[in-house]
């Protein structure tokens, strides 16, 4: 027991480095994603003419290749380019690439659950006066976040685990450094591993707590409201 705690306070202190760095990408992807992912989900989910099949295009380009292809393009390819705007550091590259995976789910359910609303209550909406954005903003927007939410929670669980793909642009987060620790304990792999799954607990969870209640405070609003 005593050697495990030896272990542990030497190489706690690297983790919880790689944690930061893990909690950093993620806050970034996940705002980063959601607001691009919420934008074009509200243009998809309304049939916009044009918009609505390059969105398609989009999210069935991004769904259909693994997120370290899209990391490689990012990072590497496009900088290829020559062009200035496409000069992207570690950081910059791996908060796009986990940004732009995110929008790519967050906006498929965004758009479902626009959706989901039966037409006739725009219609409604549109006879009484309203116009297009009070319509999303005062009636349908609020009945989707129901919908909404619990998806939502999944898609930044999934993002937080996809944190461990960036180090291969030289990003040193959780998993990296408990590779690196592996190396000074090569016999303690499992204890290592064990230590960052645990780190990765300590996010993830509250994360889905979190949305659990965001959701039942959605759901409770508007069944009050009914």
């Amino acid at each position: 027991m005593s050697d495990y705690l030896a272990i542990f306070f030497s190489v706690m202190p690297a983790l919880l480095s790689g944690f930061v760095q893990t909690l950093k990408l993620a806050f970034m992807g996940i705002l980063w994603g959601s607001l691009l992912g919420t934008g074009l989900g509200v243009l998809r989910g309304q049939y916009v003419k044009f918009a609505t099949p390059l969105i398609g295009g989009y999210l069935h380009a991004l769904r259909g290749t693994p997120f370290l292809v899209q990391l490689y393009i990012i990072y590497f390819l496009l900088p290829n380019t020559g062009w200035k705007i496409f000069q992207f550091d570690s950081w910059t590259a791996a908060i796009i690439g986990l940004g732009v995976y995110t929008s790519s789910y967050v906006t498929e359910i965004v758009s479902g659950a626009i959706r989901s609303i039966p037409r006739g209550q725009w219609e409604a909406a549109f006879a009484l006066g309203f116009d297009r954005i009070r319509t999303l903003r005062l009636i349908i927007l609020p009945q989707t976040l129901g919908l909404i939410l619990p998806s939502l929670g999944g898609v930044y669980v999934a993002l937080i685990k996809a944190t461990s793909i960036v180090s291969v642009v030289g990003i040193v987060e959780l998993l990296r450094q408990a590779e690196i620790q592996i190396v000074r304990f090569p016999s303690e792999i499992i204890y290592i591993y064990a230590l960052a799954g645990a780190l990765y607990f300590c996010f993830c969870f509250p994360v889905l707590m979190v949305v659990d209640r965001l959701e039942r405070r959605a759901t409770r609003g508007l069944r009050f409201k009914g």
